[in-house]
Protein backbone atom coordinates (compact mmCIF):
# COMPACT_ATOMS: atom_id res chain seq x y z
CA UNK A 1 0.00 0.00 0.00
CA UNK A 2 1.36 3.31 -0.65
CA UNK A 3 1.78 5.37 2.47
CA UNK A 4 -0.98 8.07 1.56
CA UNK A 5 -3.50 5.37 2.08
CA UNK A 6 -1.91 4.64 5.76
CA UNK A 7 -2.77 7.98 6.63
CA UNK A 8 -6.04 8.12 5.14
CA UNK A 9 -6.80 4.92 6.74
CA UNK A 10 -5.46 6.58 10.37
CA UNK A 11 -7.48 9.66 9.57
CA UNK A 12 -10.63 7.28 9.20
CA UNK A 13 -10.50 5.19 12.06
CA UNK A 14 -9.91 8.27 14.30
CA UNK A 15 -11.99 9.96 12.64
CA UNK A 16 -14.02 7.20 13.03
CA UNK A 17 -13.20 6.81 16.91
CA UNK A 18 -14.31 10.50 17.33
CA UNK A 19 -17.79 9.68 16.17
CA UNK A 20 -18.82 6.19 17.50
CA UNK A 21 -19.03 5.21 20.95
CA UNK A 22 -16.24 2.73 20.33
CA UNK A 23 -14.51 3.03 24.03
CA UNK A 24 -11.22 3.40 22.90
CA UNK A 25 -10.65 0.39 20.44
CA UNK A 26 -10.19 2.40 16.89
CA UNK A 27 -7.91 5.16 18.24
CA UNK A 28 -5.17 2.64 18.57
CA UNK A 29 -5.44 1.10 15.39
CA UNK A 30 -5.84 4.38 13.35
CA UNK A 31 -2.56 5.52 15.40
CA UNK A 32 -1.19 2.02 14.14
CA UNK A 33 -1.77 3.23 10.68
CA UNK A 34 -0.57 6.51 10.85
CA UNK A 35 2.67 5.39 11.85
CA UNK A 36 2.92 3.34 9.10
CA UNK A 37 2.14 5.72 6.60
CA UNK A 38 4.88 7.89 8.06
CA UNK A 39 7.17 5.27 8.58
CA UNK A 40 6.95 4.93 4.50
CA UNK A 41 6.97 8.90 3.80
CA UNK A 42 9.96 8.46 5.88
CA UNK A 43 11.24 6.41 3.14
CA UNK A 44 10.89 2.66 3.96
CA UNK A 45 9.13 0.94 1.84
CA UNK A 46 8.98 -2.74 3.48
CA UNK A 47 6.70 -4.98 1.30
CA UNK A 48 3.19 -5.60 1.88
CA UNK A 49 3.24 -8.81 4.85
CA UNK A 50 5.33 -6.76 6.03
CA UNK A 51 3.51 -3.37 6.30
CA UNK A 52 0.86 -5.67 7.55
CA UNK A 53 2.16 -6.97 10.35
CA UNK A 54 3.57 -3.76 11.73
CA UNK A 55 0.14 -2.26 11.40
CA UNK A 56 -1.22 -5.61 13.40
CA UNK A 57 1.79 -5.47 15.87
CA UNK A 58 1.84 -2.20 16.95
CA UNK A 59 -2.39 -2.16 17.15
CA UNK A 60 -2.43 -4.93 19.06
CA UNK A 61 0.31 -3.95 21.33
CA UNK A 62 -0.81 -0.18 21.88
CA UNK A 63 -4.58 -1.44 22.90
CA UNK A 64 -2.92 -3.81 25.59
CA UNK A 65 -0.19 -1.40 26.69
CA UNK A 66 -1.84 1.59 26.71
CA UNK A 67 -5.82 1.89 26.32
CA UNK A 68 -6.28 0.61 30.18
CA UNK A 69 -3.85 3.53 31.16
CA UNK A 70 -6.35 5.91 29.44
CA UNK A 71 -9.38 4.39 29.89
CA UNK A 72 -8.04 5.30 34.00
CA UNK A 73 -6.73 8.57 32.99
CA UNK A 74 -10.06 9.69 31.89
CA UNK A 75 -11.37 8.25 34.79
CA UNK A 76 -13.35 5.49 32.77
CA UNK A 77 -12.19 2.52 34.28
CA UNK A 78 -15.22 0.14 35.46
CA UNK A 79 -14.86 -0.91 39.44
CA UNK A 80 -16.65 -3.63 40.86
CA UNK A 81 -19.53 -5.00 39.03
CA UNK A 82 -22.67 -3.04 39.30
CA UNK A 83 -20.91 0.15 41.14
CA UNK A 84 -22.53 2.43 38.18
CA UNK A 85 -25.79 1.54 39.56
CA UNK A 86 -25.46 3.39 43.08
CA UNK A 87 -27.10 6.35 42.85
CA UNK A 88 -29.13 5.81 40.11
CA UNK A 89 -33.19 6.48 40.87
CA UNK A 90 -35.46 3.29 40.53
CA UNK A 91 -39.14 3.02 40.00
CA UNK A 92 -40.44 0.52 42.49
CA UNK A 93 -43.21 -1.68 40.98
CA UNK A 94 -45.59 -2.90 44.22
CA UNK A 95 -45.71 -1.97 47.46
CA UNK A 96 -42.90 -3.29 49.62
CA UNK A 97 -42.35 -3.34 53.55
CA UNK A 98 -38.89 -2.27 55.23
CA UNK A 99 -36.96 -4.88 54.75
CA UNK A 100 -38.82 -6.17 51.96
CA UNK A 101 -38.18 -7.96 48.73
CA UNK A 102 -39.89 -6.24 45.36
CA UNK A 103 -39.90 -5.45 42.15
CA UNK A 104 -38.87 -2.48 40.49
CA UNK A 105 -37.38 -0.90 37.24
CA UNK A 106 -34.20 0.73 36.18
CA UNK A 107 -32.97 1.73 32.37
CA UNK A 108 -35.58 -0.37 31.10
CA UNK A 109 -35.39 -3.32 33.15
CA UNK A 110 -36.62 -5.33 35.59
CA UNK A 111 -34.70 -5.63 38.74
CA UNK A 112 -35.06 -6.89 42.36
CA UNK A 113 -35.63 -4.58 44.63
CA UNK A 114 -34.40 -5.19 48.36
CA UNK A 115 -35.90 -2.39 50.78
CA UNK A 116 -33.32 -1.19 52.61
CA UNK A 117 -34.54 1.71 54.55
CA UNK A 118 -36.88 1.95 57.17
CA UNK A 119 -39.98 2.61 55.93
CA UNK A 120 -42.22 1.13 53.49
CA UNK A 121 -41.99 1.85 49.66
CA UNK A 122 -44.66 2.67 47.59
CA UNK A 123 -45.96 1.13 43.67
CA UNK A 124 -44.97 4.09 41.52
CA UNK A 125 -42.43 5.69 44.27
CA UNK A 126 -38.65 6.31 43.13
CA UNK A 127 -36.21 5.63 45.41
CA UNK A 128 -32.17 5.24 45.11
CA UNK A 129 -29.91 2.56 44.99
CA UNK A 130 -27.74 2.38 47.83
CA UNK A 131 -25.98 -1.58 46.98
CA UNK A 132 -25.56 -3.76 43.98
CA UNK A 133 -25.55 -7.53 45.34
CA UNK A 134 -25.83 -9.89 42.30
CA UNK A 135 -29.34 -9.08 40.68
CA UNK A 136 -30.65 -7.90 43.58
CA UNK A 137 -30.47 -3.30 44.15
CA UNK A 138 -30.63 -2.41 48.13
CA UNK A 139 -32.75 0.93 47.57
CA UNK A 140 -34.12 3.27 49.83
CA UNK A 141 -36.90 6.04 49.38
CA UNK A 142 -36.50 9.11 49.27
CA UNK A 143 -37.90 10.41 52.68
Amino acid sequence: MPWWSWIALGAILLGAEAVLTTDFFLVFFGAAALIVGLVMLGGIHPPAWAQWLLFAGLSVASLLLLRPRLRRALGRQRGPEGTDLVGETVLVSAEMPAGGIGRGELRGSVWNLHNAGAGPLHAGERCTVEKVEGLTLHVRGAS
